[in-house]
């Protein structure tokens, strides 16, 4: 054979090569995505044109599934019943599309999509999921991501009877970032999992905006919260680290630790208008640090026995009561020498070192008795109060246990969440 000729032969050999590896698109037109499903070979891009798809939808083998955007009109379609798309392979993406109308059975976990424990390395982005009762439900998939995606819940349901928007359960390695949503029960429920990544989203107008239970060896880290009910509700949970997240106009808590051990609170910011920017119940061994707490009617309520917290560099500022601790330990927040800032603080830094010269008590006996006996308050402005406030000021050993800060900073720390604009509202 000539030289041309083994070029020839090698070329059209690497070509047909070539074709062979690329994986085949599969173009759909309404009404056909079912034999679609069905006849695709796995690897395949079934590509959705405009239009309204039957929601019922199974993908029993690895493909991709790819609409026009979600303004390009590819609407999968449930009707109202069941689940929309169920998802049972590993290695499907699910991108571009609006899936809507799922069925409103809590029991059955009706959902927009569905990824069942066969659905390992499954990727949903890019995509609108708007009247379903559950957006997006991982039951049991590993290594999941949930990436991009608007998810807009029911608005029709009392909240009791709403689903979350994205619902994890026992799906180690799942990732959900970068999604918008709101309404519905709770932005992110997460339960009986570990080694999940919960990154840069958006919650508004829910119950919980991010819901742990019984998770595990996790990360929460650049989130925002606005205008929910709770911020971050972690419970029964260890090893967390939540980091750099915002809770803005949160109604209840910004950040809300139950039974929470041995994480990292690192970073954060809770601003203006709840109850409590955080409340922290029998949790233990986490460590509290550069966190911003500001215009709450309480900055930290700390109680049931939660021990060895470390708490450092944190700031306080403007809340109507700093923190309220009702016990008899004393407990020293500061840690390595430094403290917190606390924004009522009326200190000195006589020798320049950044800290005041003088222990702070966000606390006295006075609170200590109102706390108990709320009826007290009719009291406050009396001579009684200002005589025993005078006297703890005189004679410091009739302090009651509480907390102590014997290093308070003299500046506030640099958060950088604090600075991270709210959601645009939506016309």
């Amino acid at each position: 054979m000539t030289l041309p000729g083994i070029v020839a032969g090698l070329a059209a050999a690497f070509l047909a090569a070539a074709a062979a590896a690329a994986p085949s698109v599969v173009k759909v037109s309404p009404g056909g995505l079912a034999a679609a499903l069905r006849d695709a070979s796995p690897g395949a891009i079934v590509e959705l044109a405009p239009g309204r798809y039957e929601g019922g939808v199974v993908i029993e083998k690895p493909l991709l599934i790819r609409g026009q955007g979600v303004d390009g009109g590819s609407v999968i379609d449930g009707g109202g019943n069941g689940r929309v798309v169920t998802i049972d392979a590993p290695d499907v993406v699910l991108q571009g599309v609006t899936v809507r109308g799922s069925g409103i059975s809590l029991f059955d976990e009706d959902a927009g999509v569905y990824l069942t424990k066969n659905a390992a390395g499954a990727v949903i982005e890019d995509n609108f999921l708007t009247e379903n009762l559950i957006g997006v439900a991982v039951k049991g998939a590993t290594d999941a991501i949930v990436r991009r995606n608007r998810i807009h819940g029911r608005r029709d349901l009392r909240m009791s009877e709403r689903g979350n928007a994205i619902y994890v359960w026992n799906a180690p390695g799942t990732e959900v970032v970068e999604n918008d949503v709101r309404f519905g029960r709770d932005g992110i429920f997460v339960t009986t999992s570990r080694d999940n990544r919960f990154a840069g989203n958006t919650f508004r107008d829910l119950r919980f905006a991010v819901h742990y239970m019984y998770t595990q060896s996790s990360d929460v880290v650049g989130n925002t919260s606005a205008g929910n009910h709770v911020g971050y509700a972690l419970m029964y949970s260890k090893n967390i680290s939540v980091r750099d997240n915002l809770s803005t106009g949160d109604r209840d808590h910004g950040v809300l630790l139950n039974y929470v051990n041995n994480s990292e609170i690192e970073g954060n910011a809770v601003l203006g208008g709840g109850e409590k920017c955080v409340f922290i119940y029998n949790s233990n061994v986490n460590d509290f640090n550069g966190n911003w707490f500001e215009g709450c009617g309480i900055g930290i309520h700390f109680t049931a026995g939660s021990e060895r917290n470390r708490m450092s560099g944190n700031a306080f500022i403007g809340n109507r009561t700093q923190v309220k601790y009702v016990g008899t330990r004393h407990l020293d927040w500061s840690a390595d020498g430094r403290g917190q800032y606390w924004s009522d603080n009326p200190a000195f830094d006589l020798d320049g070192d950044g800290l005041s010269d003088r222990s702070y008590r966000p606390n006295d006996m006075v609170d200590q008795v109102v706390w108990a006996h709320p009826v007290a308050k009719l009291l406050l402005n009396g001579p009684a109060v200002t005589v025993l406030r005078y006297a703890q000021t005189q004679l410091p050993s009739l302090h009651p246990g509480g907390v102590v800060d014997s290093a308070p900073l003299m500046r506030p720390p640099e958060v950088a969440a604090r600075g991270r604009p709210g959601p645009v509202e939506e016309p």
